[in-house]
């Protein structure tokens, strides 16, 4: 009867020990389980997609600060190429122009006024000639703020006799700013200047 008693104790102290284990194995798994779904639906609010020509495609968000000097190197070129890509057209200038005043400050504004009060956009007009250019690269410090640059880039002048090719080197900083339609990246170029224009080639036609 005694042997009986302690099988009967023994056993329960299995079963006893069993049910804890259980319990705990569905603690760990039910946690485990809550920690997974967190993270999924973390990772699911990163997805964007995005409806272009009836067709929904898929993109990722992504911190600021992982995009930051890409975003930099495109504020910088937009209003370079803004700037200097100019026709013989006094409209066109004229609208280039203002969307590069929207990405940069005064400095920018009193480079524009000292072109146009020395007859430079007048002389294009008058001479049917193109300005393009391309910017070669940009150096940025974005270890200071606000953010250092230096732009680097190739200018051509193009007229109906021939194409002068000129360096331009140009320098200044960018603040954060609001972004909006005219400021997409949100930066604002400030204290720019030019620290190099000068011809370097003419191609003949």
């Amino acid at each position: 009867m005694f042997t009986q008693l302690r099988n009967i104790d023994t056993a329960f102290k299995h079963i006893k020990l069993f049910s804890y284990l259980l319990i705990l194995a569905c603690v760990l798994i039910s946690g485990f389980a809550i920690y997974k779904s967190y993270q999924s639906a973390d990772n699911y609010k990163n997805h964007i997609y995005i409806l272009a020509n009836g067709k929904a495609l898929e993109a990722y968000a992504a911190d600021r600060k992982d995009n930051i000097p890409v975003e930099l190197r495109d504020h910088i070129k937009m209003f370079h190429q803004y700037f200097f890509t100019l026709d013989p057209d006094e409209k066109v200038i004229q609208s280039n122009i203002t969307k590069a005043l929207y990405l940069a400050d005064e400095s920018a504004k009193t480079a524009y006024d000292n072109l146009k009060e020395s007859g430079y956009y007048a002389n294009l007009i008058s001479g049917n000639i193109s300005q393009q250019i391309g910017v070669d690269s940009i150096h940025l410090d974005i270890n200071q703020y606000p953010f250092y640059f230096r732009c680097f880039a190739t200018e051509k002048l193009i007229r109906s006799t021939s194409t002068v090719s000129r360096s331009l080197v140009t320098e200044g900083y960018l603040r954060n700013v609001s972004r909006s339609d005219n400021n997409p990246h949100g930066f604002l170029i400030e204290k720019w200047e030019t620290l190099e224009n000068k011809d370097i080639a003419t191609e003949n036609k």
